[in-house]
């Protein structure tokens, strides 16, 4: 799972002369963001987001409704964009997980994906949440079962192999630290074609396991 596969391939673009209206109305109309801002062969200049299109009140002083609206549509992308040495950027051969590590650390809405200084793409917040829902089949209707069990090898396979034994596949696995229970490790296993009561009862007997959640979804 790279980022190349779930990163917005051709995005928008601005160059450093559009307007910030311009800006505006082009993120506006397409329900985006965020501009990587490129100049000549895509290469990255900056980063413009709806925050930084946003002008600050006290640069417009005590001007009028007129030399307002003269102030703002003279400003362009260059004015206000993040220059690209402090845009957050990343390769389309990164992993997905490194990609959502960069940005939950340093607290990004989105990641340029750049190859040869080129722009390839750009990964948001939203294109992460669309691959969980990807990786958890969203909107797929199954069993949801949350186990929690010892953070020690072979606890997984135990529960897989009670999945196994009863002749289900596997719709879906994910995995976490149990909250506020160290030592221990949920798994969220999403299985077709069952009931919740089928799946309850499979499960609820492996061996230092429990059944934290369950539920049709």
């Amino acid at each position: 799972m790279l980022v190349r596969d779930y990163m917005t391939r051709h995005p928008f673009m601005a160059e450093p002369s559009m307007s910030i209206v311009e800006a505006q109305r082009l993120m506006g109309e397409n329900n985006i963001r965020h501009l990587p801002v490129v100049g000549e062969g895509k290469r990255l200049l900056g980063l413009v987001t709806r925050n930084t299109l946003l002008v600050d009140p006290r640069r417009l002083g005590s001007l009028d409704v007129w030399e307002i609206a003269r102030y703002l549509s003279g400003l362009t992308v260059k004015d206000v964009m993040i220059k690209a040495r402090d845009v957050i950027t990343i390769h389309p051969d990164a992993t997905i997980e490194d990609a959502a590590r960069v940005m939950v650390e340093r607290k990004v809405g989105c990641l340029p994906v750049l190859e040869d200084g080129v722009v390839v793409g750009i990964l948001t917040d939203a294109d992460m949440l669309a691959h969980l829902m990807q990786m958890m089949a969203a909107g797929t209707p199954a069993v949801r079962v949350t186990v929690r069990m010892p953070d020690v090898r072979g606890e997984l396979a135990k529960l897989v192999g009670a999945i196994a034994a009863q002749g289900w596949g596997i719709l879906a696995l994910g995995g976490a630290p149990a909250p506020r229970e160290p030592g221990k490790w949920d798994a969220v296993v999403k299985i077709r074609y069952v009931t919740k009561d089928q799946v309850a009862a499979a499960l609820s007997g492996v061996e230092g396991q429990q059944i934290v959640d369950i539920r049709e979804c």
